[in-house]
């Protein structure tokens, strides 16, 4: 399919794909200096999408920003900027003759995560579930205490900072998230077999959570 553009203050490129008879769609909030050509990201939308989950791949930054955020790198970490923007994609997917009522869900990656987390902030009536892949949930900071979606966060076991910086921003979210530590992998899950861990994890989270018949709200037990 062409790419789809998200109106929010500038034009946001993205990716929309469904299978036949979608049960919910994912948007995607790419991490550190990435857009909707990682490979990494693809891998697991390709595998959402086995399961029957509409997909959203979308830029976050113009390519005027990319390019100047390739030189500063301070647009990555400009939290209120990609959760603005993840909010436009999220009402978009809402509002959307392809995707309109949709189970909404938020996959984030590494700064991508924080946006994903705030936006579920916001919009707590649209987005039904997050998962986060070697995120920095710290980062969305006062959103953490609003977050309702269950979330689950997935960390490479030798990401040691990573791990430790979302066992506290867990600790602010008033609905426990879960914490899956994937065995033998490093904050980008290059290592053979952790990618494709996460792709299911987060393929079977969602399968929870996106139906029809599953309102928001906490995970089971």
């Amino acid at each position: 399919m062409p790419p789809v553009v998200i109106p929010s203050g500038v034009l946001l490129q993205a990716d929309l794909e469904r299978p036949q008879r979608p049960s919910g769609v994912v948007a995607f909030a790419h991490g550190s200096g990435s857009g909707r050509f990682s490979p990494r990201n693809r891998l697991v939308a390709e595998r959402l999408r086995e399961h029957g989950h509409a997909t959203l791949l979308l830029d976050l930054l113009t390519r005027e920003e990319e390019t100047v955020d390739e030189i500063t790198g301070h647009l990555r970490f400009d939290i209120g900027l990609l959760a603005d923007r993840m909010v436009a994609a999220v009402d978009w997917l809402s509002t959307g003759d392809a995707t309109r009522g949709l189970p909404i869900g938020l996959f984030g990656a590494s700064t991508g995560a924080a946006a994903a987390l705030v936006a579920a902030a916001r919009r707590p009536g649209l987005v039904r579930a997050v998962v986060s892949r070697g995120g920095r949930p710290d980062l969305a900071r006062d959103a953490l205490p609003e977050v309702r979606a269950p979330t689950l966060l997935l960390v490479g076991a030798l990401d040691e900072e990573v791990l430790i910086l979302n066992r506290r921003a867990a600790g602010q979210m008033p609905i426990q998230p879960a914490i899956e530590i994937v065995g033998g992998a490093t904050h980008l899950f290059e290592e053979p077999g952790t990618l494709e861990r996460v792709a299911e994890l987060a393929a079977e989270w969602f399968d929870r959570y996106l139906t029809s018949e599953s309102p928001a709200g906490p995970p089971p037990g």
